[in-house]
């Protein structure tokens, strides 16, 4: 075979284009080149409107950008109506106000738990009051105290589902248990804002009717389109089973009574909160005319728009107040007032925090010292140690060893030594005592 047959290649066998082909003068073709991305830089990361949407839509700046609303509505509420509303405000609050504070928010953090625990055992996940209890005190807190307003729910879901071994539930647990109170604020609101005289009762009534035609309409539609489909998809298996775990947590006969009467009272608090912080603001209006504008100011908590729950709700209820004739001013320091007492009324759950705290402390020393302790020294044997080698220090703790006879008796001249006295009585080795030997 010559030489030139060995390179051509077999009949059906695809051929490579190499680079070394084509780099002839007239030969071949140019090695093609990708198209330009325009949202593509040099290193290869994306720029362009998806990658700025990409890059807004990650939880943390959410919620700066939440914390940054809060402060402008602040800043504007200050420069609107000055800075004497929020220390008449603080000025008001005194000691029965406090207690009475502490008893209502007691009740709803009782309320509250005992919900999470009900829809928990939902999900097949064990959950006793007790700690929920604290856990939930100490999310309260944390929801005052930072940005966001729902960063202590976020540490409680994840927590709640590390010491469970399943995240996903214990997550979905806490998303369920927040979801109930927000159905409830939202259907006893608006029957609130459609029965009682309120600022927007009027607005609601005339677009109450097409709301819910349109909203009938879509889920109509929406399930024409699931029933027509051949098989769902993993998003519609994924959004079934997330239905089943809500209709199972949430509407179950062992759990939707229980569910119920919590959301009620845990509701029933907070209106009874607000109620009490106009009186502490001095605001003599009825509490008919007082529960609407109370939801209104609720329904403005929930948007993620604030820091530690202030920003929308003290420019709602200023609005709502003034709409109602009853000041401006006088809403605003209804509703800083409301924050006050609200946080006075999580204030347990820095002991919680403090006792977690020094509990998990005391559990990484005994750790620590646990694993630093030297550990306890093996007996070993001279036979054992390496030869050449020093023997180890003998364990006193450890009963004694067996006394070589070879090693301890007395050398060859101390026995001749001995033997070579007077009247010595040392038998010679093999041969009896006799006179001569004497």
């Amino acid at each position: 075979m010559t030489a030139r047959a060995a390179e051509t290649p077999a009949r059906g066998t695809p051929v490579a284009k190499t680079a070394a082909s084509t780099t002839g003068p007239g030969r071949g073709a140019e090695p093609e080149s990708s198209p330009p991305n325009p949202e593509r830089t040099g290193d290869g990361t994306a720029t362009g409107p998806r990658a700025l949407l990409a890059r807004l839509n990650t939880p943390a700046v959410r919620t700066r950008l939440g914390t940054l609303a809060g402060v402008v509505i602040l800043a504007v509420l200050l420069w609107r109506l000055g800075t004497g509303v929020f220390v008449d405000g603080l000025r008001r609050i005194d000691g029965p106000s406090l207690l009475a504070a502490l008893g209502i928010g007691l009740v709803t953090t009782v309320f509250s738990a005992w919900r999470w625990a009900l829809v928990a055992r939902g999900l097949r996940i064990r959950l006793p009051l007790a700690p929920a209890v604290a856990d939930y005190y100490r999310a309260l807190f944390l929801n005052a105290a930072l940005p966001g307003g729902v960063l202590g729910d976020v540490h409680r879901a994840v927590r709640h589902g590390q010491s469970t071994g399943d995240l996903g539930r214990g997550v979905r647990s806490v998303v369920l248990e927040r979801m109930a109170g927000q159905l409830a604020l939202f259907v006893a609101g608006a029957v609130m804002l459609l029965t009682l005289p309120s600022p927007v009762r009027d607005d609601l009534r005339q677009t109450a009717a097409p709301a819910g035609l349109a909203v009938l309409g879509a889920c109509a539609v929406v399930l024409a389109l699931r029933m027509n489909r051949p098989r769902p998809s993993r998003r519609g298996r994924a959004l079934r089973s997330a239905l089943a775990e809500a209709r199972e947590g949430l509407l179950s006969r062992r759990n939707g009574p229980g569910v119920l009467v919590s959301s009620a009272v845990v509701l029933a608090g907070y209106l009874a909160m607000f109620v009490l912080a106009a009186r502490v603001a001095g605001v003599g209006a009825t509490v008919t005319e007082l529960l609407p504008l109370a939801v209104l100011a609720l329904l403005a908590m929930s948007l993620p728009l604030n820091v530690g729950g202030w920003g929308p709700r003290e420019g709602v209820a200023a609005w709502a107040f003034g709409a109602a004739g009853l000041g401006a001013g006088r809403g605003l320091t209804v509703a800083v007032v409301y924050g006050v007492l609200s946080l006075a009324a999580s204030l347990p759950g820095v002991l919680v925090l403090v006792a977690r705290w020094y509990a998990g402390l005391r559990a990484g020393r005994r750790t620590g010292a646990a694993t630093t302790a030297p550990p306890a020294p093996v007996p070993a044997s001279p036979a054992q140690d390496a030869p050449g080698r020093a023997p180890l220090a003998p364990d006193y703790a450890s009963p004694p060893l067996e006394v070589s006879i070879e090693k301890y008796a007395p050398k060859e001249s101390t026995r001749l030594a001995r033997s070579s006295l007077p009247f010595s009585a040392e038998p010679s080795e093999g041969r009896p005592m006799t006179p001569e030997s004497v």
